[in-house]
């Protein structure tokens, strides 16, 4: 299998980075299944970026739940026939209310988000890649798992809980071909701010190319020998 016939599951392809990686993934020739919730959106993301009519496929599922996710796995499998690299992208932000006055379901939505989406698409896919000696998971990590910024609990924990799930499982999986990665940052630079508009505070932001340049690399075999990794992009501060 060459480096450019490998099938890319892209969770939470709808968002600003998830659109950026699969227009990437789709560039170097990978077939990409897109990740989300609902299909209109998906078909109108593969429509913007262009992709071939059998190049892609929308991966419907709710990842929160354990069927949603082997849903959305299946309908990539029965498109391609496998998934060989997953990128988790899939998540949301909430903050501002301190922790002695948060409701739980602040807390659980945020579980819901990171945590419990990372762990159902895992189990519905990387099985799959030990059984057949390759693989690839990377997933979006923050600079607030390690930070805990104030204000921010249930989202910093969210994430960090995430952050141990997957370097567990990368070492779970190491003997088996398959790589388990995270590239973490501190906010992406959507509008290219940092350039245009230069601050302290947006010094260490990102940019979802540069974003994406890491993680095609960390899908390739070149990264074979990074495992469990936390790759942080916000070297510039």
């Amino acid at each position: 299998m060459s480096h450019t016939d490998r099938v890319v599951f892209v969770a939470g392809a709808t968002g600003v980075l998830g659109r950026v990686v699969a227009a990437e993934f789709a560039e170097q020739g990978h077939r990409v299944a897109l990740g989300g919730r609902d299909p209109e959106r998906l078909r109108s993301v593969a429509g913007e970026l262009g992709l071939s009519k059998d190049g892609w496929v929308a991966a419907t599922g709710d990842l929160r739940t354990a069927a949603g996710a082997v849903e959305a796995a299946t309908t990539a499998i029965a498109a391609f026939g496998r998934i060989d690299i997953l990128v988790h992208l899939v998540g949301g932000f909430a903050a501002g209310t301190p922790l002695v006055e948060l409701e739980r379901a602040e807390t659980e939505a945020m579980l819901d988000q990171h945590v419990w989406t990372t762990l159902n698409i895992v189990k519905a896919v990387v099985p799959a890649m030990m059984d057949r000696g390759w693989g690839r998971v990377i997933a979006a990590g923050t600079a607030a798992a390690i930070a805990a910024p104030a204000k921010s609990g249930p989202y910093a924990a969210s994430k960090a809980a995430q952050e141990i799930l997957l370097r567990t499982l990368a070492k779970e999986v190491a003997p088996s071909g398959v790589t388990v990665n995270i590239v973490a940052m501190r906010a992406i630079d959507e509008r290219r701010e940092r350039e245009t508009a230069p601050t302290p505070k947006n010094a260490p932001w990102t940019t979802p190319e540069e974003i994406a340049a890491t993680i095609l690399f960390l899908a390739s075999d070149a990264a074979a020998a990074i495992n469990g990794a936390r790759i942080a992009l916000d070297g510039r501060v």
